[in-house]
């Protein structure tokens, strides 16, 4: 597992090392027969890498627990429970497959928070069974694995180059009624202090981003992944354009450090 962690280190290393941020790189927003512009060739790519996560576990999940005044984890409110004698809870989010060849998924910690079972929905509809393997909560960065090759991967972005204005397209699963695509632009950069998690440094954006929206994927107009969706600023299931969404270049850090140490490490200092 530790030289697996080392590899995908290095691979989303290499990757966003790479990202080539000429203005001049023609945008995937193709001319259709009618004369229309769209980004559904892109989508067809990239959507294919978006997945739909359910989760069953105890009913103390985290993902219960955020406070709407400080900001709202995407998941939480359209959990589909079922609470019965057993207090056993199902819940609902996303993931981005980020490793196609291992069947490596990109999401968030609360959404796979207290699991006992997780189960992954692919774009095709295959039902496959998923464990975790790594998960840093105070970042709510999660990876899990499914024993699955058939699907199909995200490129890697380098979420540093961002720039308020951009243009990007927020992907998941909100209200668990199937996978749906936002557009908008990035509102603001390292926004901190929301008390959503621990370490923040989040990319603000008004592409739409709603319950269930959790660990999906926040993607510029090359069809990159730049951040992870989760969080939303409203009162009850609302979005008033204040989304937010984990950098890319922040998990390749946590990723770097549970490749290292086994764990998230911090240092600290002791006064």
């Amino acid at each position: 597992m530790k030289k697996f962690l080392e590899m995908l280190a290095l691979g989303l290393a290499m990757t966003v090392e790479g990202t080539n941020a000429d203005a001049s790189v023609p945008l995937p927003m193709l001319e259709q027969p009618g004369g229309a512009f769209s980004l559904a060739p892109l989508l067809k790519q990239i959507t294919p890498a978006v997945v739909s996560i359910a989760i069953k576990g105890g009913a103390s999940n985290s993902a219960t627990n955020s406070s709407p005044n400080k900001g709202q984890r995407a998941q939480q409110a359209t959990s589909a429970r079922d609470l019965g004698s057993d207090r056993q809870m199902r819940a609902t989010g996303s993931g981005v497959v980020i490793d196609a060849g291992e069947g490596i998924i990109l999401t968030n910690a609360h959404v796979i928070a207290s699991a006992d079972e997780i189960t992954v929905a692919a774009a095709d509809g295959r039902q496959l069974q998923a464990k975790l393997i790594a998960s840093d909560a105070r970042t709510d960065v999660a990876l899990i694995k499914v024993q699955e090759n058939m699907l199909a991967a995200i490129p890697i972005g380098n979420s540093d180059r961002l720039e308020v204005g951009d243009f990007v397209l927020a992907i998941g699963n909100p209200f668990v009624i199937g996978q749906t695509v936002t557009s908008g632009i990035v509102s603001a950069l390292h926004r901190n202090r929301l008390g959503i998690e621990q370490y923040e440094d989040f990319i603000q954006t008004d592409a739409a981003i709603y319950p269930g929206n959790s660990g999906g994927a926040l993607i510029n107009l090359r069809g990159e992944l730049v951040g992870i969706n989760t969080a939303f600023v409203g009162a009850g299931n609302t979005n008033p354009g204040m989304g937010f969404a984990i950098p890319i270049n922040m998990v390749r850090s946590v990723v770097g450090r549970v490749m290292k140490n086994g764990e998230a490490r911090r240092n600290q200092l002791i006064f």
